[in-house]
Order: C-alpha cells, then sequence, then structure tokens
C-alpha cells in the first residue's frame, strides 16, 4: 500500500508562496537540494495540482538535464523519472510522463494508494486540503525557513481542522526545520 506524503517548503508563518506569481521563499541550496533529489528518488509517483504541476515543468526543461549544476540535473532526472498524476479541470494535457485527472480525485487517489506502494508525494495546498478532508494523507512534512512572508498560500487550508501526532523534527541547512506529522486518529 502506498504512503500519502504532503511536502512543502513554508515560511515560519505557514505559507507555500507569497503568491502565485512570487514564490518569496528562499530557493534551496545544494545540500538541502540533495535532500529534496533523494526524497523525489524514493517516490513511486507525483500528486499534483494544476498550478503545483505548472510550477514544476521547470524541471521538464532538456536544459535542466544539461545544466552545469549537478544536483539540478541530478533533481531533473528523478522528476523525468518519476509518473505523476495531476489534477485539474482547466488543463487539456500534460507532459511527459504525467497523466491528466479532472474529476473524482479521492477516487482516483483511493485507487492508486491501494494497488502502488511506496512513497508517492503530494504537493499543492489545494488537493492536499481535498485529499486531507477525504483522511488519504498519511503524513504532512513541513520545511519550514526562517523567513516570515505575512500572508498568500498556506501549507494547511484556512478552516482546515486536524489534530496530528508528531513524527519527528530535523534542523537542515540553509536554517530549514524540518517537521513530521501523521494524523492523530
Amino acid at each position: 500500500m502506498a504512503r500519502i506524503i504532503y511536502s512543502m517548503l513554508t515560511s515560519l508563518d505557514g505559507y507555500i508562496a507569497r503568491s502565485d506569481e512570487d514564490i518569496g521563499l528562499p530557493v534551496p541550496e545544494a545540500e538541502l537540494h540533495q535532500h529534496f533529489n533523494d526524497m523525489m528518488r524514493q517516490a513511486s509517483a507525483v500528486l499534483a495540482g494544476r498550478r503545483m504541476y505548472e510550477t514544476m515543468r521547470f524541471w521538464d526543461s532538456p536544459e535542466r538535464e544539461t545544466g552545469t549544476d549537478e544536483v539540478e540535473r541530478d533533481f531533473a532526472q528523478a522528476w523525468r523519472e518519476t509518473p505523476k498524476i495531476v489534477f485539474s479541470t482547466t488543463l487539456q494535457q500534460v507532459g511527459f510522463n504525467a497523466r491528466l485527472v479532472d474529476d473524482d480525485a479521492e477516487n482516483t487517489v483511493r485507487s492508486l494508494k491501494a494497488q502502488a506502494d511506496g512513497l508517492v508525494i503530494l504537493g499543492g495546498a489545494d488537493l492536499a486540503a481535498s485529499l486531507t478532508r477525504a483522511g488519504l494523507i498519511d503524513e504532512y512534512r513541513l520545511y519550514m525557513h526562517p523567513v516570515v512572508l505575512g500572508g498568500g498560500k498556506p501549507y494547511f487550508q484556512s478552516g482546515l481542522s486536524l489534530a496530528l501526532k508528531p513524527l519527528g523534527t530535523e534542523s537542515l541547512t540553509q536554517g530549514v526545520t524540518f517537521l513530521r506529522y501523521a494524523p492523530a486518529g
């Protein structure tokens, strides 16, 4: 059975982006980037909403796999190799190694969870809120940067009530605190 992991960089005040046009969070440097590379290599699939998928399409570019930065080349390769399921009612098509689902995210993820194995990475707050309400997320991973954005897109959707139990905390490079939680129920 697959484990669904909602994993995002956040500010100290709980935002994953200042706005759709401005993330506002520091760019991961090599050591932190390698942490994400390792996680992507462990993933059997990636789940993403439209906005997250469009942001991550940056890594589909052939230049990412031939660039000068080794850690970025490695991530681009891992991203391209990992199957993606994109949930969107507005996209007409998705790129390489991606499947578009335009309805019933809950049943699609429930089926994936039952049929697949390993780690499934989930990115995107709106999709995460929907899957949280359905009880489908197994772990929440917050990578808290020592910055305050003061507003924007929150990691946890406004109005979402959730009891969590801590699974661990780790200090990472760039002053990032890595927090892991599971649903308490």
